[in-house]
């Protein structure tokens, strides 16, 4: 116990009265336990001004590397279903040159809707009204609604909507309603729409008027 006191003590000592003494004539105790004080704050503000920057730079570089490796499996992924979606893209061109095909041109929209007018009466149904409205022009082809009131029995109408589903252009019925007429007789109205293609000049009118819109 008597040699730990006077070890301890002797420590103690060499830390006393340093004031006004060059750090390079104090003793070893006070010298060493500077030496690590510096090279701990050495450490600290290189962490913080340094190193800190460029673990937060390894971490993003790690994340990238991720988000890399994912987009280079997505790409082997596509390359390798390249040839399935280059025919699958073939088989929506067709589909879409045929659906195309059924869209009639301006000229031949009075032909249609003759044609929809002797579905009617082929059934023996009569029209009360038959009103083509205002076309509205879409991307690249217009809608042509047109309102019908047609009587006669509830067998002959379905014929008609079915006659009107086989045309050979596309036809659909919309918000139809089965009534009573006054003679008994069953009264069906509703809203035919047809679609056109849209002419050059309408194409050109119509990308003009969605460019005045986006500006």
């Amino acid at each position: 116990m008597k040699n730990l006191t006077e070890s301890f003590n002797e420590l103690s000592a060499q830390f006393r009265d340093l004031n006004g003494v060059h750090p390079g004539l104090w003793p070893v105790a006070p010298r060493l336990l500077s030496a690590v004080g510096m090279l701990v704050l050495m450490v600290l503000l290189g962490w913080y001004f340094y190193w800190s920057g460029q673990f937060n730079e390894l971490d993003a570089g790690r994340a990238e590397e991720v988000t890399l490796k994912e987009a280079y499996k997505g790409k082997i992924q596509q390359s390798i279903n390249l040839e399935g979606l280059r025919k699958q893209k073939i088989q929506v061109e067709h589909y879409v040159s045929a659906l195309e095909k059924q869209l009639p041109s301006k000229a031949e929209m009075d032909a249609l809707l003759s044609d929809i007018s002797q579905a009617g009466l082929g059934r023996g149904l009569q029209f009360e009204l038959f009103r083509p409205g205002a076309a509205t022009p879409k991307d690249y082809y217009a809608e042509l609604p047109i309102d019908i009131r047609l009587n006669g029995s509830y067998h002959d109408m379905g014929a008609f909507a079915s006659d009107v589903a086989h045309l050979s252009r596309i036809v659909t019925l919309n918000n139809l309603t089965i009534g009573v007429g006054k003679d008994g007789a069953l009264t069906l109205d509703a809203v035919a729409k047809t679609f056109r293609y849209l002419d050059l000049e309408e194409v050109a009118m119509q990308k003009k008027a969605q460019r005045g819109v986006k500006k």
